[in-house]
């Protein structure tokens, strides 16, 4: 249960509410994949802006400040938009893609040369 006493939703739930308000407005016509890869970067990139140039206690500050942190909660919420919405409209299973890229990774990045390493597996040497 969250905070508010709802249930948590699941990723598939998050989709249709998603579906539902752009089919509303008739957007599917401009939510192609280009259009929604676009989408999701600027909001990675105004979430961003919220950090440049903050020194880890500066960010931590940010977070802390409960009107900061709605604005930054609502450019999470705007990326993780254009993620569902991409996965919705050509059907990928995020659920599946997450658990098979974190299989991909632990390949990548075993525990024995990974742990409390922020090299690039290209760099880790074992």
């Amino acid at each position: 249960m969250s905070k508010n006493g709802e249930q948590k939703s699941q990723i598939s739930d998050l989709q249709n509410l998603v579906k539902k308000f752009c089919e509303d407005r008739d957007w599917d016509q401009f939510h192609g994949p280009k259009d929604l890869a676009i989408g999701l970067i600027t909001e990675a990139s105004e979430l961003l802006e919220h950090f440049r140039f903050q020194s880890d206690n500066q960010c931590q500050e940010l977070l802390r400040d409960p009107d900061q942190k709605e604005i930054i909660e609502d450019e999470i919420a705007d990326a993780l938009f254009f993620i569902l919405r991409f996965a919705q409209r050509f059907n990928i299973d995020l659920d599946l893609a997450l658990r098979n890229k974190i299989t991909k990774s632990a390949k990548k990045y075993p525990v024995e040369l990974a742990k409390g390493n922020n090299r690039k597996y290209t760099n880790l040497k074992g």
